[in-house]
């Protein structure tokens, strides 16, 4: 049973068009800078908006289509929904919450006892079970709003930032369970998020939206490996320049040039891992065909080390040790020699 998206709407000035599948089993994770239309998205799978054009089924019941005047509404919908804030109900205890679905929809008291015990143990939170969700940290009523999300037993499981409301030591733990609880799911998923580890470690797949339209589609691997886009490089964390190439002579649009490895000709697009990047403090001897000077503007810490912010001809962002910025004295204003190997920067027809 997959999950078919095919059509789109128009909402204020965001026209969103969309093909996108979810196999049974399978979580995508819907990324995309503000605005791109994520989170639209997720309402149309959830029944809180409707279709303009196209159809919207699961497996082989229709949920949304125009065209025949099909509107299956959310409460009947076999979804579960995790909205960015849990949304608890203040007045009704952790348990009650969890139960409020299986009560909605009938389920008598013993399997509702029963079920809702089962999960808040299997979330390590059977002893909150009386607590209101004042008395909840951040990372456990987050855990509380997703198990009432699950407890229904659900065919399609939809989460909107899922970890956006949780304090940064809580969110490494609870993206471990969540990433348990999806595996453990047996139909298809989507996942909206503004975090690149979230995407990458939660979902097998990743859809990048820009401006209401699929820009691309395909496993971390894939889209690491061949980002088309500003945003999906600077979410993969890969230098991005747009330009052409000429007798392996990429020409950058904004001006500056590298010799290439690719027999592509015309506009293209270049991308260079930060890793790739080697720096000096005076012009280096060997064997890189494309070496030139810049500028330090600055330097980040990141978890694998210093990204340094590189200005000249060719703006780039190099990545080199805490060790290597000491060393080569990196800070803001310092002169430095970059090079790079020809094969170390792919090229794809643009």
């Amino acid at each position: 049973m997959s999950l078919r998206l095919r059509g789109g709407l128009q909402r204020g000035e965001l026209s969103l068009e969309l093909e996108l599948e979810v196999p049974m089993g399978r979580t995508l994770a819907l990324v995309g800078p503000n605005g791109a239309g994520k989170s639209t998205c997720l309402s149309l799978l959830a029944g809180l908006l409707r279709l303009a054009n196209g159809s919207l089924r699961l497996g082989a019941s229709v949920l949304d289509e125009p065209s025949t005047r099909t509107f299956v509404v959310p409460e009947v919908r076999a979804i579960g929904y995790l909205p960015q804030e849990p949304l608890l109900f203040p007045h009704l205890s952790v348990f009650d919450n969890v139960a409020y679905g299986l009560r909605a929809r009938g389920a008598d008291r013993l399997m509702v006892r029963t079920r809702v015990a089962a999960w808040l143990e299997r979330v390590g939170l059977g002893e909150l079970a009386a607590r209101k969700p004042r008395e909840l940290s951040g990372g456990q009523a987050q855990r509380v709003a997703l198990v009432r999300a699950l407890a229904t037993e659900p065919q399609l499981l939809l989460l909107d930032e899922p970890l956006a409301a949780v304090d940064a030591s809580a969110r490494l733990s609870l993206r471990h369970e969540l990433q348990n609880h999806l595996a453990a799911f047996a139909g298809p998923r989507v996942i909206v998020t503004h975090d690149p580890v979230d995407a990458f470690v939660l979902a097998d797949r990743i859809a990048v939206l820009e401006a209401g339209r699929l820009v691309q589609i395909g496993t971390a691997a894939e889209i690491g490996s061949q980002p088309r886009s500003r945003y999906t490089a600077d979410l993969v964390g890969l230098n991005f320049v747009r330009g052409s190439v000429h007798d392996s002579v990429f020409t950058a649009a904004a001006g500056g040039s590298l010799i290439v490895a690719t027999a592509i000709e015309g506009p293209a697009i270049a991308t260079v891992h930060p890793r790739a990047i080697a720096l000096f403090r005076e012009r280096p001897a060997g064997s890189p065909r494309n070496v030139w000077p810049a500028t330090v503007l600055g330097v980040e810490t990141v978890l694998q080390g210093r990204r340094v912010r590189l200005g000249g001809p060719l703006p780039l962002v190099a990545e080199v040790t805490a060790a290597a910025v000491q060393e080569l004295g990196l800070g803001p204003g310092a002169s430095v020699w970059l090079a790079l190997k020809a094969t170390e920067i792919q090229v794809l027809a643009g």
